[in-house]
């Protein structure tokens, strides 16, 4: 017996699967009630998003020598269409000094300041953010509005600034520990009901997966507390969804082949360690592609990119362990039974040899250069919509599906006041250059107003308030003049800072990430494909129909966007979260497929080889992809505009990839091909494929007699 089977054969031998379990059991007891501490872990202050090495992300690090704790400006904006009266103003002056003794508000409370066309006034409330980012900003958010809007008098309340979009970003995010879980379940549960057929068999991927899930929020905790591994509310989310689905999409790989086996051995224990020493490597690898991908955003500059690398590939990696092991332990404990009402008994046909994928699998073999050039022509057809990719980043009223208050309050603030108002530039400069800058900044095309500079240890800081809106892109050439006239002056070190010049210096960070990280996951794909299929042909083949599967689920998603959900552009980092889940994650399904083809080419010619594959693995491949395309699906339950454009796009991604790309484009490119695909390679059975009528079954396995496995047993016979 070789090693890889005797390996395979440990979570499913008679007395190992009890201890498999038991070893799953104790972890879970022991780490398990660490995985409800992540969120208390989390840090979503600026720092945690931003370029690490930015101007902005350093102004926000010396600023704070000037001020003892991080604060954002909530700005509460009053508008009475007939006109400010005195009484308002009066009542806006008891309001600020009411303010002052909010929780969490510090320093000066400014205002009220009535519009130049004394329809509007604004008070301006710093708020402390505090070690847990927005989280902390909701709570004082809140009783600014409640106490603006009951002493209004008649007038439109709002509470806007980066306290208040904060605020609400806060309470669109609180869904992903609850709802976001809840739904994902919720999903995974109904398609594998729709995908077995089973009132039962779906508990146990479901369970396997709930416990990685745990485990995985677990060991994150232990490195966010120890290791200095940086998570936010965006990384937390991600997993929940990326474990949830790749762990279910690894059980669907396994349970289906672990079926097929039932029907060949008598007993289960060998059974489902032929499962594993068959399906085990095409999931490592799967996995393995994963988790390098997801490495390799180490090396993005935007520190929310590189944070979520090793929480996705830990996530990744715990996955796999279940799956290879707790899985199989739970599918051999409880017998074939589970699988009813379906049972696949000993020597009982193969359904898959006659249905729906043999026949599409006889189609494209009738005519596979038709096949895969008029889906390459469609899919290529569909990359059109790429020219409405507007990647640039989100304004405020962008941000969310809906119109929350700090968005309402920033449009009454863009028609009453200069556009820049409650979202300034933060300049900082040594003292003695203090006079200079600010001379500089003020004169600068697009500066509405200075104020004095603070001095500190040898520093001065001051803030510059724009003309234009603060997302606008006239302010972030604003900040590019703002930032030239006063990086000229002599002995200064003056460095620019803001909410307008995080925005402009995340854009440029996404996109130099955009650059790097996209052709060095394409490199490891490739070569994690070489290795696999011990081929050069066919993964140049593949990585061609990933870059076009990609294109096209971007062309459709932006022009959807754009004309009928009518959303404001994209966020600077979708292009390559897209990409990276959307490369990482169908690569599963390139190799799901493949695997199993040359499994099949080696016996059968590589024609018959592709039908046979596509045969055996085009539903479980539809399945997964319906599953993993679902779970994504769910982001789009957050009332923010980033996640749904990225759910959106992945789901609409998988699906193109399971039912297009994978099953009918690749299927038919490796028939055109025949044996020049595994070049240089030769399998024994790339040679002419057997004529009509004399072709071997599907599965590439033939019928066993009853009483007799039709393959060598990996395993000890065990009692089925």
């Amino acid at each position: 017996m070789s090693f890889t089977r005797k390996l395979a054969a440990l979570p499913c031998g008679r007395l190992s699967k009890w201890v498999v379990l038991a070893v799953w059991l104790v972890l879970l007891l022991a780490v398990g009630p660490l995985a409800g501490k992540l969120m208390g872990a989390e840090n979503n202050q600026a720092s945690s998003w931003l370029p690490g090495n930015a101007e902005s992300t350093r102004v926000l690090n010396e600023q704070r020598a000037f001020r003892p704790v991080d604060t954002a400006q909530a700005v509460v904006v009053y508008q009475r269409s007939g006109g400010i009266t005195p009484a308002d103003r009066a009542e806006a002056s008891r309001e600020a000094v009411g303010f002052a003794a909010v929780p969490h508000v510090v320093g000066p409370v400014v205002g009220p300041v009535l519009s130049a066309d004394g329809q509007a006034m604004q008070i301006i409330v710093p708020i402390d953010i505090g070690s847990n980012g927005w989280k902390d900003l909701k709570p004082a958010v809140d009783r600014l509005r409640s106490t603006a809007a009951a002493d209004s008098h008649g007038m439109t309340t709002h509470v806007t600034g980066p306290a208040g979009v904060g605020a609400d970003q806060a309470e669109a995010f609180a869904g992903i520990d609850s709802s976001l879980l809840a739904a994902t379940v919720s999903v995974v549960i109904i398609l594998l009901l729709l995908t077995y057929r089973s009132p039962v068999l779906w508990f146990l991927p479901l369970v396997s997966a709930a416990a990685a899930l745990a485990v995985s929020e677990a060991f994150i905790y232990l490195f966010a507390k120890h290791a200095g591994l940086t998570v936010n509310a965006q990384s937390a989310g991600i997993l929940v969804v990326l474990v949830l689905g790749a762990g279910t999409d690894y059980a669907l790989l396994l349970t289906a082949r672990y079926r097929e086996e039932l029907r060949r051995h008598e007993d289960r224990h060998e059974a489902m360690a032929f499962a594993l020493h068959r399906a085990g490597p095409a999931i490592l690898a799967s996995s393995a592609t994963v988790i390098v991908s997801m490495l390799c955003l180490l090396i993005a500059e935007m520190n929310s990119t590189r944070g979520l690398g090793p929480v996705c590939a830990i996530g990744i990696l715990i996955a796999l362990l279940a799956m290879l092991t707790l899985l199989p332990a739970l599918l051999v404990i409880v017998g074939r039974w589970v699988f009813w009402p379906v049972r696949p008994g000993y020597g009982t046909p193969e359904p898959t040899r006659t249905g729906r994928w043999a026949h599409i699998g006889a189609w494209i073999g009738r005519r596979p250069r038709k096949v895969w050039t008029g889906t390459a022509l469609a899919l290529a057809a569909c990359c059109i919509g790429l020219v409405s990719l507007d990647a640039n980043g989100l304004g405020t009223a962008g941000t969310f599906t809906g119109k929350p208050d700090s968005v309402a309050g920033q449009q009454v603030l863009e028609q009453h006041f200069p556009g820049g108002t409650g979202a300034p530039l933060t300049i900082v400069s040594t003292a003695a250059g203090a006079p200079g800058v600010r001379e500089a900044a003020r004169t600068a095309t697009g500066v509405a107003a200075t104020t004095p500079p603070v001095v500190h240890d040898g520093r001065a800081l001051f803030q510059a308030t724009l003309a234009d809106p603060p997302d606008s892109q006239a302010a972030k050439d604003s900040v590019d003049r703002v930032r030239t006239a006063v990086h000229a002056v002599p002995d200064a070190d003056a460095k620019v800072g803001g909410g307008t010049a995080v925005v402009l210096d995340a854009g440029r960070a996404a996109g130099n990430d955009n650059r790097a990280i996209i052709p060095l996951v394409l490199g490891v794909v490739l070569l994690v494909l070489a290795v696999l299929l011990r081929a050069v042909t066919a993964p140049l083949v593949l990585i061609a129909t990933v870059v076009l599967s990609y294109a096209a689920a971007l062309g459709i998603s932006v022009f959807l966007f754009a004309n009928v959900f009518h959303f404001q552009g994209q966020d600077n980092a979708f292009p390559l979260f897209v990409f990276i889940f959307l490369v990482a994650l169908g690569i599963d399904y390139n190799i799901f497929l493949m695997t199993r083809v040359r499994e099949e080419s080696a016996q059968h010619g590589t024609r018959q080889g592709a039908l046979n594959g596509l045969s055996a693995t085009g539903g479980v491949i539809t399945s997964a992809g319906l599953i993993l395309a679902g779970t994504f699906a769910v982001l789009g339950t957050l009332p923010l505009v980033g996640f749904a454009e990225i759910g959106f796009a992945v789901a609409l991604g998988v699906l193109l990839d399971t039912l297009v790309v994978r099953s009918v484009l690749v299927t038919a490119l490796t028939m055109d091909l025949d044996r020049h695909i595994w070049w240089p390679s030769r399998l024994s059975g790339t040679g002419r494929s057997a004529p009509p009528g004399r072709q071997s079954p599907p599965g590439g396995v033939a019928e066993a007699p009853p009483g007799r496995t039709a393959e060598a047993p990996p395993s000890a016979p065990g009692q089925p």
